[in-house]
């Protein structure tokens, strides 16, 4: 019983560090955070592009070489 009542303990001490620190956190606005938002996005949608054409050229390169 004493080693469950030392991990509650200690995951009570862990959460309330936990909402400390979060305090001291510097938060983005919702302006910020839109604009980061957006540019994750884009940069998603650019790389996936590359992959899909590198794609498609390895796959018609090595048909070619296959044939």
């Amino acid at each position: 019983m004493g080693k469950i009542n030392q991990g509650i303990s200690s995951l009570k001490t862990f959460i309330s560090e936990v909402k400390v620190e979060l305090v001291k956190c510097a938060w983005p606005t919702r302006k910020e955070l839109l604009g980061q938002s957006v540019v994750v996005i884009v940069a998603v949608i650019i790389l996936g592009a590359f992959v899909g054409l590198c794609d498609v050229v390895n796959v018609n390169l090595l048909s070619l070489i296959i044939r």
